[in-house]
């Protein structure tokens, strides 16, 4: 069974090449979340008046991967104290968060949300929310790092390799 996950973590270029590595996802793009406005561009969003998310769409296979796998991964990919700040990236665009479409996946990421934040005595500012509307970005963000290898990216390297090579798990 196929469903879905819209995972903000600061500048969607390395934070969807991150998640297109991991076994069990089947796709991936990069738009904005939960925004005011009716179909933003980037350059809108980029001024942080929108109320957007800069956010990337995982589709995944749950027969092969599970939601709290994926939810640890992105942990795994953020600073979740950092308040709209990832990198050197700042502006409200590039807070975290985790925006859902099904209401059954809650418990799930509650769950991983707790065994996180007790890794650390600092509080989580990651946002939990249903998702309330996305759109895709431009095509020239779309799978950035894989049409430009040497491109800006806040992520190291590594976490691409252990991306690809981690084992997924089934809920």
């Amino acid at each position: 069974m196929l469903k879905d996950i819209y995972l903000a973590g600061g500048c969607f270029w390395g934070a969807e090449h991150f998640f297109k590595q991991m076994e069990g996802v089947v796709l991936t793009e990069v738009g904005f979340a939960n925004g005011h406005t009716p179909d933003p561009t980037y350059k809108e969003v980029y001024t942080d008046t929108t109320g957007y998310a800069e956010t990337v769409h995982v589709r995944y296979d749950t027969d092969r991967v599970g939601l709290k796998f994926l939810l640890r991964m992105f942990f795994k990919a953020i600073d979740p104290t950092s308040l709209n700040k990832q990198g050197e990236d700042e502006g409200t665009r590039y807070r975290t968060g985790i925006y859902y479409t099904d209401e059954a996946d809650l418990a799930k990421i509650g769950d991983v949300y707790k065994e996180e934040q007790q890794k650390t005595a600092a509080p989580f500012v990651v946002e939990v929310k249903p998702l309330q509307n996305f759109y895709r970005a431009e095509d020239y963000h779309q799978d950035y790092l894989d049409k430009n290898p040497d491109g800006y990216c806040h992520l190291p390297l590594e976490l691409f390799r252990f991306a690809r090579e981690a084992r997924p798990e089934r809920d």
